[in-house]
């Protein structure tokens, strides 16, 4: 079964990170979710999450991919954060799969990991780069970099992140099960 790691640090964006989670669940990936300082971690909108475990504590050696929830408040701490960074950069040298969605690609840049093209949640680009960056497109795929714009994505970024572990027919078979119209 393909391990993703979702880390989560206060201030992350709610629906984004539990809709990855949840969907990816159902598409028989097993989610790992790691929180940064603390194991309940409060959301952007003051909801609280209980994570599986603390980020130090990842044996990353069986991930697939690591994928980064938006956010701002979560995201500049995974953006300075020195595990999280390290994650993904060994993530990036050992050719495995990363994906951020909204602000967080912003924490890819810190990281040196972000592809040439990408997308996120329009102004972000400001604090990266405009080179690459494509506000017309929800979902980027460039090389093992997946880029999402937003809460409205969330939902389509995650059953792509299903096809890229599990393949197409799981994928759509999600996708029919929630009514997804992507």
């Amino acid at each position: 079964m393909p391990q993703i790691l979702i880390p989560l640090a206060n201030g992350f964006e709610e629906i984004e990170a539990i809709s990855i989670i949840d969907i990816c669940r159902r598409g028989e990936i097993n989610v790992i979710v790691a929180g940064i300082g603390d194991n309940t971690i409060i959301g952007a909108h003051d909801i609280p999450v209980i994570t599986d475990c603390l980020i130090d504590d990842v044996n990353t050696d069986n991930l697939d991919m690591i994928v980064l929830p938006g956010g701002w408040g979560g995201t500049e701490t995974l953006a300075s954060n020195t595990t999280v960074q390290s994650i993904l950069k060994q993530m990036k040298q050992n050719d495995k799969h990363i994906g951020a969605i909204c602000a967080a690609p912003y924490a890819l840049n810190a990281a040196g990991v972000l592809s040439e093209n990408y997308t996120c949640y329009p102004s972000i680009e400001n604090k990266i780069r405009i080179q690459g960056y494509d506000k017309n497109t929800d979902t980027i795929t460039d090389g093992k970099v997946m880029t999402s714009q937003g809460v409205g994505t969330a939902i389509c970024y995650a059953l792509e992140i299903i096809n890229t572990l599990q393949g197409k027919k799981m994928s759509q078979k999600v996708k029919k099960e929630i009514l997804a119209k992507c």
